[in-house]
């Protein structure tokens, strides 16, 4: 067992004595720091705050200007701020950064303010006479087998391993009577897509 020598018990000592003292000094520095701004505080005659709360009054300008930051990161929603709010910052950066700034799962927007425009579905269908032809749009016109289309409405790609057979045969079906195209999703290639495009040829 190592016995403490006495150099190493002196350096302990002062190392203690240098510490507290130190300490004492820091107390001493912030009592004599509070004591000059409390005579400030009360001689002053700008600020009705400071004045009638000496010190204690300082931290209302303090933590006023940390607001700002605590409202952007833990208190202020995505369409809070001004001029421009976090989700249009966000929409500017991912564009610039030639990222995806499509967001998905619904709308962040106050849609009880009256005037807000609103997508719901039409409780009246269209009548035929009201009707106007869709005009056809081409998609990949330099491509080799370009494809035209004028419907609206298409399936889009899904995990169709996640849903029965019948379900996949049911979708490409009603994308051949409709007349639009069925998006593969996930594997294009698997057998269950296979088979529902060889069903539909041999129709």
């Amino acid at each position: 067992m190592d016995i403490m020598t006495d150099e190493t018990a002196g350096f302990i000592h002062a190392s203690l004595e240098l510490l507290a003292t130190l300490f004492v000094f820091m107390i001493g520095l912030g009592v004599f720091a509070i004591i000059v701004l409390y005579i400030l505080d009360v001689t002053q005659t700008k600020h009705a705050i400071r004045r009638n709360y000496p010190v204690a009054g300082r931290f209302r300008y303090f933590f006023e200007h940390l607001g700002e930051f605590f409202r952007q990161y833990f208190f202020a929603m995505d369409r809070e701020e001004l001029p421009f709010n976090r989700t249009q910052r966000s929409w500017v950066y991912c564009a610039a950064k030639n990222e995806d700034n499509t967001v998905g799962f619904g709308s962040t927007r106050d849609l009880h303010p009256p005037g807000t425009v609103l997508f719901v579905n039409g409780p009246f269908p269209t009548l035929g006479e009201d009707a106007i032809p869709t005009r056809e749009v081409t998609i990949g016109p330099h491509c080799p087998n370009p494809y035209t289309t004028n419907a609206l409405f298409n399936i889009s790609g899904m995990s169709y391993d996640a849903i029965s057979r019948p379900a996949v045969l049911a979708l490409s079906r009603g994308a051949k009577a409709a007349g639009i195209w069925k998006n593969t999703g996930e594997g294009g290639c698997r057998r269950i897509t296979l088979t529902a495009a060889a069903s539909l040829s041999s129709r």
